[in-house]
């Protein structure tokens, strides 16, 4: 049933002046006007917080990032970080097995950088324990920083008053000041991005963005993938202790079509847990070799055999297609008929 709308001559007004004031923000590439508390201030705020997540290896909080110089005993060792090329001690003491338990203890007093890009001073574990649980919150709460893109700066923001009246613009030039501008607005204050901007993803790549609804879209894709990579990286850890724990033998090797099982069916392969390969033949000899386990969205496992033409054929970085307790199935990267199953014995 059609219903008939009645508009009064004040909300006709209210209409006409707002498709007026529309009509001015699109000649000049705006959009909607935001108030602070929208999506878009959300995503923006979000966007644009102090990234802390390159020490987490360190720290284990990706909402803040320590103050260099700093000491931290790790898996035992005491170690002084005065720059970031000192992080390479730590991350060699934690990668040097897979399969151990890693603690990291640090040292205090000590200076945190948090997600408002402030730096505070915490003096023991338990005022530490609170920033990580904040962190822990914020990110339970969806208000944790939104790392998958990128502005590219500069940038424009049209700055409105209530009525929609447009008051100035704001030339943008870094991500500290666009996260100070949306942290420090007040409610009677509306923008809008001056469209288009670009904004890259974590894999580099740049796009042109023409409006907010594409900035929502593309935030969502890339936390989509975001949620894919961290699931990798969890089946990246579950890989490696099956790995770890078990023995193995070659059930397949399809290449040109042809199963050659049969040249590894003496062989036994080991994974060690300080990333070597043994496969050892008793009446034989044993071929050494190396591995590595990488992710994007998906799981790596790459091998590096020497001194054996068979098992030189592994030499590959292998897509993980599944894996259980039982078997692993591989398929090379560069040619996709080629599989191979290793089953646990």
């Amino acid at each position: 049933m059609k219903k008939l709308r009645i508009i009064t001559g004040m909300a006709l007004v209210a209409l006409l002046g707002f498709t007026s004031c529309q009509n001015e923000i699109d000649e000049v590439n705006g959009d909607n006007p935001n108030s602070v508390n929208s999506t878009t201030a959300n995503n923006i705020k979000r966007t644009t917080m102090y990234d802390g997540s390159f020490d987490d290896f360190l720290d284990g909080n990706s909402c803040s990032s320590i103050v260099l110089p700093a000491t931290a005993t790790v898996n035992g060792v005491m170690i002084t970080l005065l720059t970031q090329l000192d992080y390479q001690q730590v991350i060699s003491i934690l990668g040097k097995f897979n399969d151990d338990q890693d603690t990291v203890a640090l040292q205090f007093p000590l200076k945190v950088k948090t997600s408002n890009y402030t730096e505070v001073t915490v003096n023991n574990q338990t005022e530490y324990n609170a920033i990580v649980n904040a962190c822990s919150q914020a990110t339970n709460e969806g208000k944790d920083a939104i790392k998958c893109i990128k502005f590219n700066f500069p940038l424009t923001l049209l700055t409105y008053n209530t009525t929609f009246e447009q008051t100035g613009s704001l030339v943008i030039t870094s991500k500290q000041q666009l996260y100070t501008y949306m942290s420090n607005a007040n409610n009677d204050e509306l923008f809008a991005i001056k469209y288009p901007i670009s904004i890259t993803f974590s894999d580099n790549t740049t796009i042109s963005i023409n409006s907010d609804a594409e900035l929502q879209s593309s935030i969502n894709e890339c936390r989509a993938t975001e949620n894919v990579m961290d699931e990798a990286e969890a089946n990246a850890v579950k890989l490696q202790k099956i790995m770890v724990d078990g023995a193995f033998k070659v059930q397949s090797f399809i290449s040109l079509g042809v199963d050659k099982a049969n040249d590894y069916k003496d062989y036994t392969v080991d994974f060690t847990n300080d990333f070597k390969i043994k496969a050892t033949n008793a009446l034989i000899s044993t071929v050494n070799g190396t591995y590595a386990v990488t992710t994007t969205t998906d799981v790596y496992l790459e091998m590096n055999f020497s001194g054996n033409a068979n098992f030189n054929l592994f030499n590959n970085k292998w897509k993980v297609t599944s894996m259980t307790t039982s078997a692993i199935t591989l398929q090379s990267t560069t040619n996709a008929a080629v599989t191979l199953v290793l089953k646990q014995i």
